[in-house]
């Protein structure tokens, strides 16, 4: 098996911003949408935005920050197990907080709620040409 070269766990503090940054727009939006109806109660579009995106978040957030994935010199593998030969990728770019691999057949995934999907991005694409690099 090949050495752990990084791991991508989410981040708590992004996923909770992600979560409040959803609560807002959906807020926004709703409210708004209840005013151009003509509805006299349209603060209950925060308050419905607010507690529909935050049982949400709390109720799917262990299962979302035990997504771990992994890099190694030739592969990344998902929290369910799954394989995806570096040679594989395409690209790998930021999506909001989320790293987005695409590979050569045109899958995506995602690795979400990263600190800095950025540098995530340029670990996998450097990772990548390094090991393709080596089979030349």
């Amino acid at each position: 098996m090949s050495n752990i070269i990084a791991e991508f766990p989410p981040s708590k503090g992004t996923y909770i911003r992600e979560h409040i940054m959803l609560a807002a727009l959906g807020s926004v939006l709703l409210s708004g949408l209840l005013m151009f109806m003509g509805n006299p109660h349209a603060w209950t579009g925060i308050v419905g935005s607010v507690l529909a995106i935050g049982v949400r978040g709390v109720y799917v957030m262990r299962e979302q920050l035990d997504m771990v994935w992994k890099l190694t010199e030739t592969q990344l593998i998902g929290p369910d197990g799954r394989i995806i030969p570096l040679a594989e990728v395409a690209n790998a770019r930021t999506m909001l907080s989320a790293l987005q691999i695409i590979t050569r057949t045109g899958d995506k995934y995602l690795i979400k709620y990263q600190s800095d999907p950025a540098a995530g991005a340029r670990l996998v694409l450097q990772t990548r040409d390094a090991a393709l690099g080596a089979r030349s």
